[in-house]
């Protein structure tokens, strides 16, 4: 666990700091969201002490979910030591006095910005997902009138099109985060910013994942072992980043998502693992090993 100082609840706040009645609505919300994967649910979205876009929909849910049992882990695009991760993780702490863990393994509730943890999650877990933008169809149409119509009549031609587009004119799908997929053969998603890497995760996985969007005000839900398939042709099919030939400079890893880092002491390009976390541990085994 987290060496870190607990701080003692202030007096002036509800436990997990918000009231108890928009507590209960936005996990009916939730429970929505849950019955019908994919499915948009709009929330009231409350005013909290962190900008909107910034994580405010995540951290509600997350407010609204958690309990003193809870274990919890709080991730910036794999970093838990990141800006957004560390004031959203101290902020949970302050007003509930759970604790906080590196390990992925070791947390219940893990609250992530655009990525996905490496190493598998069990069902015990639930993923929130912070999601800037939530609507899959904003590539192809700006109002939202109209993209709750396209959803309601399952009408995706538009955004097939914009993939072919992009493949006459690119040779390839250039989309890198936010890659369009559709849960249960239903709904087009918009998995939040995370890399295509991370998409089959989404998968028939084990946990619960919980997407929200405070500044637009939804929430939506990929139960436990539920498909997600991200579109595709049969003649161009989806694929993940390559990483072949690198791997991380600090751990040695060679299976995982890695960010390009340029070395001022060398240079030269280096990848580390994005997955901070994981990184650590994978440094650690292979330090007691040593």
């Amino acid at each position: 666990m987290l060496d870190i100082r607990q701080i003692k609840k202030q007096t002036e706040y509800n436990f997990a700091f918000l009231d108890e009645n928009t507590k209960r609505e936005i996990r009916r919300k939730i429970l929505k969201a849950v019955a019908i994967p994919g499915y948009q649910v709009p929330f009231v979205s409350p005013e909290l002490p962190i900008a909107r876009g910034w994580g405010t929909g995540g951290l509600q849910i997350t407010l609204s979910l958690i309990g003193k049992k809870d274990v919890l882990k709080v991730i910036d695009q794999g970093c838990d030591d990141g800006v957004n991760a560390v004031n959203i993780r101290n902020l949970i702490i302050q007003t509930t006095g759970v604790q906080a863990t590196f390990d992925t393994q070791a947390a219940t509730i893990i609250q992530t910005r655009h990525r996905i943890p490496e190493e598998k999650l069990r069902e015990d877990q639930i993923l929130v997902l912070q999601v800037p933008i939530p609507e899959p169809l904003r590539y192809v149409e700006p109002s939202m009138v109209k993209t709750k119509e396209m959803h309601a009549e399952m009408d995706y031609s538009r955004m097939w099109v914009f993939l072919y587009e992009n493949i006459v004119k690119w040779g390839e799908i250039t989309i890198g985060a936010r890659y369009p997929s559709m849960v249960n053969d239903r709904y087009l998603i918009d998995p939040s910013p995370i890399p295509r890497w991370d998409v089959m995760k989404l998968n028939m996985a084990e946990t619960l994942f919980l997407f929200g969007a405070g500044r637009e005000k939804r929430i939506y839900a990929i139960p436990p072992y539920t498909k997600v398939q991200p579109l595709e042709f049969e003649d161009q099919r989806f694929q993940v980043e390559n990483f072949d030939g690198k791997i991380c400079a600090r751990c040695g890893s060679a299976d995982t998502y890695l960010n390009e880092i340029h070395d001022e002491r060398t240079g030269k390009t280096i990848y580390i693992c994005s997955d901070s976390g994981y990184c650590s541990k994978i440094r650690s085994r292979k330090g007691a090993a040593e």
